[in-house]
Parts: structure tokens; sequence; C-alpha cells
């Protein structure tokens, strides 16, 4: 049975831990604005352009600084040997777990603040829909990433290894989730590897609510899936929690 007391204090370790590093401070407040930046005014020309690429740009940028944030992060918890000791205590791992999620998405969800803030206000984006509809759909994306990086980290020795993996978890739902190019236009196989990426479902439901003005309802089928993807993901990161 997961106790409260343990995992409250596990995720007050971790935000301690965070708020001392001034390098995560930086990748979570930054460094989504100087890349945002570039993205965004080269194209500020092109207003349409910027409005239809801009749910795209809010999901990948989301998943990508998430999930690097939460797999350095996570390493280094690994690399002091924190998790180790956390580990041979009587503290579960559901409990410790929960507690770094609760930890991360704290940090997840103020780097999400800032990527909608400047988008929206510095960009200057059109789009229908409400704000919290766009958060809402953004905070599933956030926990899939953290579940993600917490799984993913356990593979890497350092953190140039966790910053590796970027090709390889990230990039491949970047060109497959319809950012670029739309999923009906690739090949067969590849609409198959798409179905099963949890960005493709973010990308279609923020599309639907910024340029259609759909509301949540309307994308209940892609909240759901992204749900079931986030749960997978942290039973896998579970698992990960055994291995280690």
């Amino acid at each position: 049975m997961m106790s409260r007391d343990h995992t409250l204090a596990i995720a007050e370790r971790v935000i301690r831990q965070i708020v001392k590093d001034r390098r995560s401070i930086g990748l979570i407040i930054v460094a989504p604005i100087i890349v945002m930046s570039l993205v965004g005014f080269s194209l500020m020309e092109q207003k349409n352009a910027l409005n239809q690429l801009a749910p795209g740009m809010l999901a990948v940028f989301v998943m990508f600084f998430t999930f690097i944030l939460t797999g350095v992060s996570f390493l280094r918890e690994r690399a002091y040997g924190t998790l180790e000791r956390l580990l041979t205590t009587t503290v579960g791992r559901a409990d410790i777990l929960v507690g770094y999620l609760l930890g991360f998405l704290v940090f997840a969800t103020i780097q999400t603040v800032v990527i909608v803030s400047f988008t929206i206000l510095a960009l200057q984006i059109d789009y229908k829909g409400s704000l919290y509809e766009i958060a809402a759909v953004l905070m599933l994306v956030v926990v899939v990433s953290v579940s993600l990086g917490i799984f993913i980290s356990v593979f890497a020795r350092n953190e140039f290894q966790v910053v590796q993996f970027v090709p390889v978890v990230v990039l491949p739902q970047v060109f497959l989730s319809g950012v670029i190019i739309p999923v009906d236009q690739m090949p067969t196989v590849l609409e198959w590897i798409s179905a099963v990426l949890p960005l493709t479902y973010a990308v279609n439901g923020l599309r639907e609510i910024m340029l259609d003005g759909h509301g949540l309802g309307s994308v209940w089928s892609e909240l759901a899936v992204i749900s079931g993807m986030g749960v997978i993901l942290q039973t896998a990161a579970v698992a990960t929690l055994r291995r280690t």
C-alpha cells in the first residue's frame, strides 16, 4: 500500500534538488524561450503558417523539454546513489515513482506555462478554443513525457547519453505524428507506427481545439489514448526501478 507521507517527502526532496541546480532552472525557463524564439520569429512574416504549426510546435516542445529535464534529473538521482538508497528501505517502489513523478511534474508544469505563454503572447498566434482545454491536453503530454524520461534514463550512464536518446525517442515522433507531413500521406507502415505514438494524438487533439475550435468532448478519444499510454509508461517505469 502506498504511503502519502513517503510519496510527498520524496517529491519535496526532488523539488529542493532541482531548485538548487541552476542548469535545471535554465533548462526549464531559458532554453524553451530561445528555441521557441528561433522557430517562431523565423515565421513571423508567414502568420498563417505559424498558426497552423503552433499546435504541433507546442506538443513537440513540451514533450522534448520535459523528457530532457526528467531524464537528466532522474539520472543524477541514480548517479548520486539516492535512488539505490531508497530502494533498500521499506519505501515502496510505487511511492518512489509517484514521488519522483510529482516532483518532476511541478517543474514540467512551470515549463509548459512558459512555452504556452511565450507562444501566445510573444509570437501572438491566433487560436480558437480555450486555454484550459489546451492546457489539459498538454498536461497529459507532460505526464507521458515524465514517465518516458524516467523509463529511458535507466539505459543511460551519463547526461550525454540521455540526450543521445532524443533521436531515438523524440525525433521519430516529430516526423511521424503529422507535425511536418500529414499522417494520411505517409506510407502504410509509417501510419501504423504513428498510431502508437502519443505525440500523434496530442497533435491531433491540439489542432482540433486550436484550429477548429472544438472542445475537450470532441477529442476524448485522443485524451483517452494519451492517458492509456501514460499508464503503460508508468508501469514500465516501475519495472525499471526493479532493475536499478
